[in-house]
């Protein structure tokens, strides 16, 4: 199906039976990423005495899993500012708009003492404005190795504080990144990259230049033959009451 829609008065064509998904699929096997030390999710049949829900067990005319999991662990999900204030903040409450105009790029880390950073150089090389609320990150090198990694004690790449200032000043609410957090790993706590995001002086008392609406995609994984450029971006979370949700942003190319 194609259709035209407008932002800020500029006209694009797109075709909704071309999305390019790049969430990572959540499931119960060694295959699945893992990061913040945590193990791999389990989907297993509700068991009652001798009664498993498993159709294929026999017993049941219905399949009936339950599902344990962690949105931030486990695979491409959407958080917002509740991810780190003292009150809680549902991402479903304020996530409330789901198309974007979207900008993806493909950076390289660059070395930082013992790490591997994003900064704001590397950001700008990328930089093209088109007033888009939406920035996709895909590091590189690209390898599928993404689809599987086990980030726990690995110190993966994370971005510095100025390129995320200049995000949040460029107008971008929604971020999205292959990595399994904007920060380093193991920070101390200081989360600086979050806070710099949502504008957040104090996780305690909330200013009122906090982005209530803003959010930060992690884990996605965009294919390689998938181009740099201007896309539409549909962010789908699931209707969790919690600060994140496992989510699935798909992309649409722009004509």
């Amino acid at each position: 199906m194609k259709a035209s829609i407008t932002f800020l008065d500029k006209n694009y064509n797109v075709d909704f039976s071309q999305p390019l998904d790049i969430s990572i699929p959540l499931s119960a096997s060694e295959d699945n990423p893992i990061a913040w030390y945590q193990n791999m999710p389990e989907i297993k049949p509700v068991q009652d005495g001798d009664w498993i829900g498993k159709v294929s067990e026999g017993q049941s005319s219905t399949n009936f899993n339950n599902i344990f999991f962690n949105p931030h662990a486990h695979g491409t999900h959407t958080e917002c500012l509740g991810h780190i204030t003292f009150d809680f903040y549902s991402v479903n409450q304020h996530l409330k708009q789901f198309m974007f105009l979207a900008q993806l790029i493909s950076v390289s880390p660059v070395v930082f003492g013992e790490d591997l950073v994003i900064g704001l150089a590397q950001i700008k090389e990328q930089w093209v404005d088109n007033q888009q609320t939406a920035l996709v990150i895909r590091t590189l090198p690209n390898e599928e190795v993404k689809l599987h990694q086990k980030y726990s004690h690995a110190n993966p790449a994370y971005l510095t504080e100025e390129a995320v200032v200049f995000l949040r000043e460029s107008g971008i609410e929604h971020l999205l990144i292959d990595l399994p957090s904007v920060d380093k790993e193991k920070d101390g706590g200081k989360l600086v990259c979050h806070k710099a995001f949502w504008n957040i002086k104090d996780v305690v008392k909330l200013n009122s230049e906090a982005r209530l609406g803003a959010t930060i995609t992690e884990m996605i994984y965009v294919p390689t033959s998938v181009e740099d450029g201007s896309y539409l971006l549909n962010l789908q979370i699931a209707a969790f009451e919690n600060d994140a949700s496992p989510s699935k942003p798909i992309l649409y190319r722009l004509e």
